[in-house]
């Protein structure tokens, strides 16, 4: 005998909706009719992450499912010069020209808040008077300075990542890079905690470049293949020198792990002139891949990323196998602008993402042409990737 959709008990549509992975057809499986909307819950616990979708401004962003851009339904929190400093787990971390610093959840709505700025230890004070030095910080080489509300937004802090979903789990640890000029330390907090713990040794001087979060550990590297192998529950930081091949450098440094395996990608910028033609902005020529050899402690580069694909920026670094997905693409790293606010790309209107094939070593663009830079806005903060989580 067949049965209509409509007629399936709830226990068969709540069985069915388990195993769908991806969350929009979750979505539109729970709306089929009224019986699917009350035999599904609203929020499903078993998905795995999503594939990323591009935060073009505080209300749009870019589908790569559907090759379309949307608009939020509810606007981002949004501040006159605010930036996203980071991208973990289903959330954005959101910087404005105060001390704040704000975790929010596209999906959920959820905002939570991180320990201001001027909880770290080497921010000596703070004052709103004092107008263009209202921060004084403490360099990892002891020298003082004096930083105004847009520098510190813009500059302090480089990225911060999640260990977990703070919806998922109350242990969640937020790490960050910070720190101005020449050098920068690394730092972290729990839930719970009213400061950030610096955790970087006070006479080495490193300029990390990106952190990652992987079994229980967190992974800073810098320009010259250095890995800072971070346990915040002791804490302690272990620095492994590595060696690297002559075809090693570029301008930003990305780290991510593929399973088990780390991972380093290299971005190499080119200078190029602005539509307008009146000044130089940078564009991003090419990627090169280099994988850890925890043996020999070397840096080996590789050709190809099988079928795997990379999603670079001012996220969290993370990689997905493309047949899980529509519309996403094996062996390429998709990019987006995490650098235009110290130059004068923005200012023209252009941000640098793309698609990058390691196959062919061709950039091809990441949004349609009739889309690119339409939603756009001065005083926006840079694209960034997120994967939706919808807890």
């Amino acid at each position: 005998m067949s049965v209509a959709w409509t007629e399936l008990p709830p226990e068969i549509i709540e069985t069915i909706s388990k195993r769908l992975t991806i969350y929009a057809d979750y979505l539109r499986f729970r709306c089929i009719s009224r019986t699917f909307l009350s035999s599904i819950p609203k929020t499903p616990l078993h998905l795995p992450p999503q594939l990323p979708c591009l935060i073009l401004s505080h209300q749009s962003f870019f589908d790569l499912s559907t090759q379309k851009t949307h608009l939020f339904n509810h606007p981002l929190p949004s501040h006159n010069r605010t930036r996203f400093c980071g991208s973990s787990h289903g959330w954005l971390v959101i910087l404005d020209q105060t001390p704040q610093i704000l975790l929010f959840n596209p999906i959920t709505r959820v905002t939570l808040f991180l320990p201001p700025i001027n909880t770290f230890s080497n921010v000596l004070s703070f004052d709103y008077s004092n107008i263009g030095r209202e921060y004084s910080v403490r360099n990892p080489n002891g020298q003082l300075a004096y930083f105004d509300l847009k520098e510190m937004c813009n500059d302090f802090i480089r990225k911060i990542v999640l260990s977990s979903s703070p919806s998922q789990n109350d242990e969640f640890t937020a790490f960050a890079i910070v720190g101005c000029n020449d050098s920068n330390n690394l730092a972290f907090c729990k839930k719970g905690y009213n400061s950030w713990i610096l955790l970087s040794e006070q006479e080495i001087y490193h300029f990390w470049e990106d952190v990652v979060y992987h079994n229980g550990l967190f992974y800073a590297v810098n320009k010259g293949g250095t890995i800072a192998v971070c346990d915040v529950e002791v804490p302690r930081v272990s620095i492994i020198r590595t060696t690297a091949p002559v075809e090693f450098y570029g301008d930003i440094f990305y780290t991510v792990f593929s399973g088990e395996e780390l991972l380093l990608v290299t971005r190499i910028l080119e200078q190029d002139f602005s539509d307008a033609g009146d000044m130089f902005v940078y564009r991003t020529a090419r990627f090169e891949v280099f994988k850890m050899d925890w043996n020999l402690m070397t840096w080996n580069k590789i050709e190809t990323l099988g079928d795997k694909a990379l999603f670079v920026g001012g996220n969290s670094s993370v990689c997905f196998s493309a047949n899980d997905f529509v519309g996403c693409c094996a062996d390429c790293i998709y990019f987006t602008d995490d650098y235009s606010e110290s130059n004068h790309d923005d200012v023209c209107g252009k941000h640098d993402f793309g698609i990058f094939r390691l196959r062919d070593r061709t950039v091809d663009p990441l949004l349609p042409s009739d889309s690119r830079n339409a939603f756009f806005r001065l005083g926006c903060p840079l694209p960034v990737w997120i994967s939706p989580n919808p807890y």
